[in-house]
């Protein structure tokens, strides 16, 4: 008894070129979206100082501003609330150094427009070191 048929038996036949198109996609994506360190290309001898007086750190002038709105350099109240007494008062204190920085203390409740004008004051005498002091959330919220 003979049970086969008279059939060709077909092997199956798996398809790579869906395979291959999908894989040389990927290649290219990772290819165009690699990082290339750039560092490596050039290489640089930089220059090397000595450390010297002058880049010690100068003592910070700290600009204080009340809820109210008055001036204090240092622990000297300004007397007048306008901008050129703060501006004289500001040169008469630190002179002709404008390479001091500058510490803002002001108040949670200051007036924004004393803020505003301290920071103009500060930035036509040409000080370019200038910080606002904060406090962190937690000590804010302590009573």
């Amino acid at each position: 008894m003979n049970f086969s048929s008279s059939r060709f038996k077909e092997e199956p036949e798996i398809s790579l070129t869906s395979l291959i198109d999908v894989v040389f996609t990927l290649i290219i994506f990772f290819v165009v979206t690699t990082t290339f360190d750039e560092r490596s290309a050039v290489q640089l001898d930089l220059p090397k100082a000595a450390p010297d007086a002058a880049s010690v750190p100068k003592e910070t002038i700290t600009l204080a501003i009340d809820a109210q709105g008055r001036y204090y350099i240092g622990n000297n109240e300004v007397l007048k609330r306008d901008a050129a007494t703060l501006r004289q008062a500001i040169e008469e204190v630190i002179g002709e150094d404008r390479e001091q920085p500058v510490v803002l203390r002001a108040d949670a409740n200051t007036p924004h427009q004393a803020v505003v004008t301290a920071l103009d004051v500060l930035g036509q005498l040409g000080f370019s070191r200038i910080s606002i002091a904060t406090v962190a959330a937690e000590e804010a919220r302590a009573p």
